[in-house]
């Protein structure tokens, strides 16, 4: 349930993101049939919700480059098995050449009690004696505050539709840190979105 909790809070209540870097590249494949202009872009999560979102991102960062890219969520609810079978489905009714998978390797987070910075406010008042003044302080302190600092590490490859086989694949890591009460934009989706599509093209998976 925590883990859950976390992961949730991960994409959606976002705060303070490091962006993303890539920790780990498996070349294309020399018998790849790259490069591909037809891609079906899947993720496995476990919420739905994330899914969504993140192939959301994945669809709009492919189609600014050019290339035609269909969220597998837009075509199943969530009562649609999550299965090998569902997406070929997919990739034949798409004529998709390509298949795009992502999935979570890990998410780790380490949360602390922040102290949160004291105000202040001061009263000056003139006394009976020269040059003496009577000073008045009040300190108004917030609560602590939960901070939580997040590193997310995600996992995609690329699988040719014609041989079924994993032609590249990459894993991405994200380091940012919230505070457990803020409600901010899921830059975190976004900057993963972007860095996994930028070494796509990068390394040739892309048609121009």
């Amino acid at each position: 349930m925590i883990k859950q909790t976390l992961l949730l809070a991960t994409f959606l209540l976002l705060a303070a993101c490091a962006g993303t870097s890539v920790t780990k590249t498996q070349d294309l494949s020399t018998s790849a049939d790259a490069p591909y202009d037809n891609v079906l872009v899947v993720s496995l999560f476990s919420s739905f919700d994330l899914r969504r979102f993140f192939e959301a991102d994945i669809v709009k960062q492919l189609t600014e480059q050019g290339i035609k890219a269909t969220a597998s969520t837009s075509m199943m609810n969530t009562k649609t098995p999550v299965n090998r079978q569902t997406f070929v489905d997919m990739v034949e009714k798409l004529g998709s050449d390509a298949v795009l998978v992502t999935q979570l390797v890990s998410i780790d987070a380490e949360s602390k009690m922040k102290d949160m910075n004291p105000q202040a406010t001061y009263n000056f008042r003139p006394t009976y004696y020269y040059n003496i003044w009577s000073v008045e302080q009040t300190e108004y302190v917030e609560p602590q505050s939960l901070e939580i600092k997040n590193t997310l590490m995600l996992a995609t490859t690329v699988f040719s539709a014609s041989s079924k086989e994993p032609v590249w694949a990459i894993q991405t890591q994200s380091k940012f840190t919230q505070n457990f009460d803020q409600r901010t934009g899921a830059a975190v989706i976004e900057n993963e979105a972007r860095a996994i599509t930028r070494n796509l093209a990068r390394d040739g998976l892309l048609a121009k």
